[in-house]
């Protein structure tokens, strides 16, 4: 007679039984897998950077490609100084060496953070897709903030106040990311100042995730830590910047007073990945250093995202959308309420829906609002304008002149698969 077992997934934690892949993962994964089938698709699903790694740092990492030692768990201590180094330079802060922490990705990172603090996480939405299932993962309460697009999916002081207020003495981990992954939105210096004061007043940790401060369009980007030092960390690393998102690397910050934060993160970092990837480590030195040949990669991306951003906003706000105008990243967050009546029509009453109905009908891949964290009845996406040649587009515009504007018809020449799969969903909403 045969056993009868049952299910073993009954078995699985219960607090990520059931949990779907990442978004963004999925959507790429997905993409690659239509395209593999023969169908055109422009991938503007997942945030992956479009240029290279800066020549310096590749080079760096071809010379150390024989580093196999287990690195210290907190990182090499000539990164860390790097690091350290730059945010000095950059940003103003008063750091060393012994407040940084390496790991294997900023997501990792995130994650070991909220292992070792026990707090409720406060999300502001829309919100980068990771954040909140991570909470879930280790048992962590949630507290999502909705935002609302007149201020331009940004985080209120007003907001942060009143939930703060609810319950003084609770412990938080406040996230503030910018420039925002999904908006392309950033914070002007009083509004840093304002949820600053907040944040110090009701003693919340804030992890301020700066991955992609130096894709502000402008190059202008200010850190939160400079007005509430005490109780920010400063979340980056290589992959968006440095367009080495698969090289794994990140950085976290911490302030002397967070000291205890870090030992114990590094505790668990011990005990679980134990170190970053030698290699890229010592590669990262290079990166973090700086010097005029990455200023001028840097400069020029962020020329050629700003162009875009500017440009695929414009499109998309003349076919009826509203868009908030990108200052940074390479993410628009469009919101196609105007056209719910119209999309109705078409059998659409939900982001997820027309994201569906968009890839089978255009080959355009977008992800909705609701795995941003927005309500599913919300017609909202994002949009990530970085399907093109990064490489290609960066030597176009090192021969152009400084002052010389990027228009239509250069991004159509050397940015063809963004603005292509933009023009073809604006035609698709007025079909």
């Amino acid at each position: 007679m045969a056993i009868r077992h049952r299910a073993l997934d009954v078995n699985l934690n219960l607090n990520v039984r059931g949990m779907r892949p990442s978004a963004t993962v999925a959507i790429n994964e997905r993409s690659d897998r239509l395209r593999r089938e023969g169908r055109q698709v422009h991938k503007l699903g997942l945030g992956q950077s479009p240029f290279p790694v800066p020549e310096p740092v590749v080079a760096a990492l071809r010379e150390n490609a024989h580093q196999k030692d287990y690195l210290p768990v907190r990182g090499l201590g000539a990164l860390r100084e790097a690091v350290a180094d730059y945010h000095r330079r950059q940003g103003g802060l008063r750091v060393g060496a012994e407040d940084i922490l390496i790991g294997p990705g900023s997501k990792e990172l995130m994650f070991l953070l909220q292992l070792v603090y026990y707090g409720d996480l406060v999300v502001p939405t829309p919100a980068w897709v990771s954040y909140a299932p991570q909470a879930h993962i280790i048992g962590r309460w949630v507290r999502l903030v909705p935002t609302e697009k007149k201020s331009g999916w940004r985080l209120m002081p007003d907001d942060l106040e009143r939930l703060c207020s609810d319950d003084p003495d609770r412990p938080r981990i406040v996230v503030l990311n910018y420039p925002s992954n999904p908006t392309g939105a950033t914070y002007k210096l009083e509004y840093l100042r304002e949820l600053a004061r907040v944040a110090r007043r009701h003693r919340v940790v804030l992890l301020s995730d700066e991955i992609y401060g130096e894709l502000h369009h402008r190059g202008q980007h200010v850190s939160i830590a400079r007005f509430y030092p005490e109780g920010t960390i400063v979340s980056g690393g290589l992959s968006k910047w440095c367009g080495a998102g698969g090289w794994r690397l990140g950085t976290f910050v911490f302030p002397a007073g967070l000291r205890w934060l870090l030992d114990a993160m590094a505790a668990a970092a011990s005990e679980t990945y134990t170190a970053t990837c030698a290699p890229i480590q010592y590669a990262a030195v290079r990166a973090f250093a700086g010097g005029p040949e990455i200023e001028t990669y840097l400069h020029d991306a962020r020329r050629v995202l700003g162009a875009l951003g500017r440009f695929c906003g414009s499109r998309l706000n003349y076919a009826g959308v509203r868009v908030i105008k990108p200052m940074g990243a390479f993410y628009l967050f469009p919101d196609f309420e105007p056209m719910r009546e119209r999309l109705a029509a078409r059998g659409i009453a939900t982001g997820a829906a027309l994201c569906e109905r968009l890839l089978e009908e255009t080959g355009v891949a977008i992800l909705p609002g609701s795995d941003f964290g927005r309500p599913a009845e919300e017609l909202t996406a994002r949009l990530a304008y970085v399907d093109f040649d990064g490489a290609a587009a960066l030597a176009a515009v090192r021969g152009l002149d400084a002052h010389e504007r990027l228009d239509g018809a250069w991004l159509r020449r050397h940015c063809s698969g963004v603005v292509e799969g933009v023009e073809k969903l604006c035609g698709w909403l007025r079909a």
